[in-house]
């Protein structure tokens, strides 16, 4: 996959239009959830459908930015130096990598080296620090885990549990897993793939072009470079 960087911060308008219509890693999980039977959850179809919307001119949804969501905003910076300091490794900033053709891409929170990605969650809820901490539960997050590994050809994910009242970091590694990865791509492409149907189907009824998504002539871009080069919940 050719990958493009935007160095625009996140959450800015430009940030936004670059993200515009794209299956991101924050909603990796959401873009697989299914029933029992195999449908789509409803989650997972309302994603789609916001999706669609988008590509076809439409606004995202606004999201509410809570205390707790605010306060992982304010604690990465926190968290990333105490991760530098504990391992060793320098954390690069970088912004939204997508598919050239706009399709797929994440905002992870730093790379490391040629072949690291670093993911901070700041454990707010009492219960979210149990599950992830004590019980080492971490399925809410190894998705857009995954999902990073998959789209930026990296080997590992250090995933840093945060939590800042105890002063507490805890960092797991997440290898790359070639049958995990391809199980996920198989969901993330069939998934994108709804998506355009609904595309398609909303483009009909509103008797306006399909392809409307915001691609290589329509969001801002930065230049292609090369891989290695360059949403818990709260990140």
């Amino acid at each position: 996959m050719t990958i493009v960087w935007h160095s625009a911060p996140q959450g800015s308008d430009a940030w936004l239009a670059a993200r515009r219509g794209a299956v991101t890693g924050s909603r990796a999980k959401d873009a697989r959830d299914k029933l029992k039977g195999g449908a789509p959850s409803k989650a997972c179809l309302a994603y789609a459908q916001d999706l669609a919307r988008e590509r076809c001119g439409g606004s995202p949804p606004r999201v509410f930015v809570t205390a707790a969501m605010q306060m992982g905003t304010d604690q990465e910076p926190i968290a990333r130096m105490r991760y530098e300091a504990e391992t060793g490794h320098l954390v690069e900033e970088v912004g939204f990598a997508c598919t050239d053709d706009g399709k797929f891409g994440a905002s992870v929170d730093g790379l490391i080296g040629d072949v690291g990605v670093w993911e901070c969650k700041t454990l707010v809820a009492s219960a979210t620090l149990f599950a992830a901490l004590v019980d080492g539960d971490i399925s809410a997050y190894r998705d857009q885990c995954l999902f990073s590994l998959w789209l930026l050809s990296r080997q590992w994910v250090d995933l840093s549990l945060w939590c800042p009242d105890l002063a507490s970091l805890h960092t797991v590694r997440i290898a790359r897993d070639e049958d995990a990865i391809a199980a996920l791509e198989a969901d993330i492409v069939a998934f994108e793939r709804t998506v355009t149907g609904l595309q398609l189907a909303l483009a009909a009824k509103m008797d306006a072009p399909a392809a409307t998504q915001a691609t290589a002539a329509s969001r801002p871009r930065q230049a292609t470079q090369p891989t290695q080069l360059p949403e818990d919940i709260f990140s």
